[in-house]
């Protein structure tokens, strides 16, 4: 696999990632403090067939979540783009540049929910924007919860194709090389406020 396809990988699994991200986040509301080391986001795209996971090591998120009143509950995330990480520094720093997340120029991606709803048993359906390198496109992730002593999980995937935020300009429009589908995932857990 060459350096380049690597690289795009990387830019979709961050993509991905940030979508997750937000999701979880959107339906863990009534729980204070995100536990970082216990939680993940990452992005899963295949470049030349071969699937590619990245990690986001930083977000934030404001959420309030009462399943008795969905109504109300709502979630905002924001994810530090620059913080991607795909195990090769040189990849990596590629991903942060123009053709991919354009870093300098769009810090954060962010999930802001729209509306939170009951799903199949156990799960919820959260509605929301996705904003990636200036682009906003409308997505409902599938979010599980259980808990877990005095802290909440959330847990779920989200499908995105990349070019729908344009990740991956110029030579990397082409999706034969890196694939426009990404599978972001998330582990989120809350401590009980």
């Amino acid at each position: 696999m060459n350096r380049h396809s690597r690289r795009g990988s990387l830019a979709l699994n961050a993509t991905v990632a940030a979508v997750l991200a937000a999701a979880g986040i959107a339906a863990n509301l009534a729980w204070a403090q995100v536990d970082a080391a216990k939680s993940s986001v990452t992005a899963v795209a295949r470049q030349i067939g071969v699937p590619m996971e990245g990690k986001f090591k930083k977000f934030d998120a404001q959420v309030s979540f009462d399943p008795a009143k969905l109504a109300a509950s709502s979630a905002k995330v924001e994810i530090d783009v620059a913080s991607f990480e795909i195990g090769d520094a040189e990849t990596t720093k590629e991903v942060k540049g123009k053709d991919w997340f354009d870093a300098a120029k769009y810090p954060k991606a962010v999930f802001q929910s729209t509306s939170i709803k009951n799903g199949t048993p156990g799960k919820y359906d959260v509605a929301g924007k996705l904003t990636i390198k200036g682009k906003t496109v409308d997505v409902v992730v599938p979010a599980t919860y259980r808990q877990e002593g005095a802290s909440q999980v959330f847990e779920g995937a989200l499908p995105i194709k990349r070019t729908a935020f344009n990740i991956g300009d110029g030579e990397w429009k082409d999706t034969s090389v890196v694939a426009d589908d990404v599978q972001i995932k998330f582990r989120i857990v809350q401590a009980k406020k």
